[in-house]
């Protein structure tokens, strides 16, 4: 049987529980879980895997501040330097579990230089500090820091993708039976000019990249595995529901910018919205009961609505 093409965007969860220490030993131990379920769908899918990077490439931020006898580096190369170190993690840990032709492709993405985010960032990166650190870190770095639930963190502009330039290469290596791990932290963000495509400084939002990248390739699915087991309504109050099957018209609700699953639910309805094709939201754990309908949530086009077992293979 032919296999399917998805794309597989990671949570940041899914490198680094919340709370944990920031260590080359925490992340490849996450890692590890994260390529024996990746492993448990290969016979039937060609993948994939876009990852996030916020905590990784704050990191990079801060200890690149601390030395100051350098100019810290630009965000778009330590986003590079994030690809890098996490896509070598996750080739080991894959070849590891016995896949095969693994490829970790430095990925580009265009933004344009107008985008109204740049005037106001929103995206967290980097640890996240007690709220009376804040004043203080701002002085000392100029950063610009935001109310993360009970902690504060920073932010830095988050422009929309434009293309990722490198889709026809994953097409390429897909072809050739790589599993390809891409996108990491959104990709490194570029605007073009007269002089070719010029980094600058941002991250974009790796859900995006993962929806972007899945329509530019022809997926047959996205999937983004997060910390919720599925999208639910009424959240928080006795009345709250796993939602397991809905279209892009009853998920629209839940795209708004000041929720947790906004850009996620933004980013699997521009997937069908412009594919007409099947999307999911999901624990990493449930990645191969999510395809088979059994957890999280599937998404499709408003014109169908087949029994979610009609997708598993």
């Amino acid at each position: 049987m032919e296999k399917k093409r998805i794309v597989i965007a990671l949570g940041g969860n899914a490198m680094l529980k919340r709370g944990e220490v920031l260590s080359a030993e925490n992340q490849q131990r996450n890692i590890n879980m994260v390529a024996a379920l990746i492993k448990s769908i290969e016979s039937d899918y060609d993948i994939t895997l876009v990852h996030g990077n916020g905590p990784q490439v704050g990191l990079l931020a801060l200890q690149n501040a601390a030395y100051d006898a350098v100019p810290a580096y630009p965000l778009d190369n330590l986003v590079a330097q994030t690809q890098g170190m996490l896509g070598y993690m996750l080739m080991e840990a894959l070849t590891a579990e016995g896949m095969q032709d693994v490829s970790c492709l430095l990925t580009r993405v265009e933004v344009s230089g107008n985008d109204p985010a740049f005037a106001e960032p929103t995206k967290y990166i980097g640890p996240v500090y007690s709220p009376d650190q804040q004043a203080e870190l701002e002085r000392q770095y100029g950063w610009q820091m935001k109310q993360d639930g009970q902690y504060v963190r920073r932010v830095v502009a988050s422009p929309k993708p434009i293309q990722v330039l490198e889709a026809s290469t994953v097409v390429s290596l897909l072809e050739q039976g790589n599993t390809v791990v891409c996108g990491g932290g959104g990709g490194m963000p570029v605007v073009y000019n007269q002089n070719g495509y010029k980094g600058v400084e941002a991250v974009i939002d790796k859900d995006l990249v993962a929806a972007m990248l899945a329509e530019q390739i022809g997926a047959d699915h996205l999937m983004i595995l997060t910390d919720a087991d599925a999208v639910y309504q009424h959240w928080g109050t006795p009345q709250q529901k796993a939602l397991r099957d809905v279209t892009i018209s009853q998920l629209r609700p839940f795209a708004t910018p000041d929720g947790a699953m906004g850009p996620k639910a933004e980013a699997v309805i521009q997937f069908v919205e412009r594919t007409g094709q099947v999307a999911f939201i999901g624990a990493l754990q449930d990645v191969e009961k999510i395809l088979v309908g059994e957890k999280g949530t599937c998404i499709r086009p408003a014109c169908t609505h087949a029994p979610a077992e009609a997708l598993a293979v």
